[in-house]
């Protein structure tokens, strides 16, 4: 037998006034309507709730043994609301930011600070997303912003703001014969074995393998790898060399692994991106924000 929440709230309304017509009128509903909806119950429940002689209402024995049990049960289903509409304002208030890799740059806690300022009620939380995913968690819509490298795969679904312009940088073992220079002409590394991202990666695969500036000839692979920490084992290795962005530089260049300038190939560019059809207060606002920030560093 399932019994209505709404007809436990007519039901306690009626014991509470004592009276079908105030009682009516406190739910905002008509009379007839509130005594139908009891004789449901009561058929439901298989014994009257109350007793009705024309001049007073009265619960009887089974609606007085009932009454507890039903306002107990609306006042759990009162706080199960209150706590849905908490969970949804919370998770409203919540901003997710995807990173591959650390923005670094004192990026973050600027922007972190204007969009509080801007946004006292709102939180943000930092996903880590692995390398394999080139939109930070964009595309999965598991983040609602994300610091990306361009370019970006199907990029008519996103907006973006470049928040950092950095040379393409190498890394290689401390041995290689190319260590002992301050600056490398990429064409220096086209024989190379080369570390590449995921296949996942889509595009960013191709451009931190830098085929513009190949003259068609295609890279060497010597293996594939999905954060900094495979990264700097394998280069440490020997396994191959890597492009990367200056401001990642210290996540490579420590214990037998050095980092060089490269000659010949364009800078790489850093964004905070979001999905084009996003227009929700925060996303703008963590934009925003981000902007002020990245004027505000240079």
């Amino acid at each position: 037998m399932d019994v209505h929440g709404r007809d436990l709230r007519y039901f306690a309304a009626v014991a509470d006034q004592l009276n079908f017509t105030r009682a009516a009128e406190g739910l905002f509903i008509s009379q007839p309507a509130l005594s139908k909806q009891i004789r449901m119950l009561e058929k439901q429940l298989g014994t009257p709730l109350f007793e009705r002689d024309g001049r007073s209402v009265q619960l009887t024995a089974a609606g007085a043994a009932l009454l507890p049990h039903a306002r107990q049960v609306l006042a759990a289903w009162a706080g199960a609301q209150a706590a849905v509409e908490a969970a949804k304002a919370a998770q409203a208030a919540t901003l997710v930011v995807g990173i591959s890799t650390s923005p670094g740059r004192g990026l973050l806690p600027s922007v972190r600070s204007r969009f509080a300022a801007a946004y006292p009620g709102a939180k943000t939380v930092l996903r880590q997303v692995g390398w394999g995913d080139a939109t930070a968690g964009l595309a999965d819509d598991s983040a609602d912003v994300a610091f990306v490298w361009l370019p970006l795969a199907r990029s008519e679904r996103y907006r973006w703001i470049v928040v950092a312009r950095e040379p393409r940088m190498v890394a290689l073992p401390a041995t290689h014969p190319l260590a002992a220079r301050d600056t490398v002409d990429f064409a220096d590394l086209l024989d190379e074995p080369f570390l590449a991202l995921p296949e996942s990666a889509g595009a960013l695969r191709d451009y931190w393998l830098a085929p513009e500036a190949r003259g068609g000839r295609p890279p060497r692979i010597g293996g594939e790898v999905a954060s900094a920490e495979e990264t700097y084992e394998a280069v440490l290795n020997g396994d191959g060399v890597v492009l990367l962005a200056r401001g990642n530089a210290p996540l490579i260049a420590h214990d037998g692994v050095v980092v060089r300038e490269v000659r010949g190939i364009a800078p790489s560019e850093l964004a905070l991106a979001w999905r084009r059809a996003d227009n929700r207060p925060l996303v703008r606002g963590y934009a925003e924000a981000c902007g002020l920030a990245t004027a505000g560093l240079r």
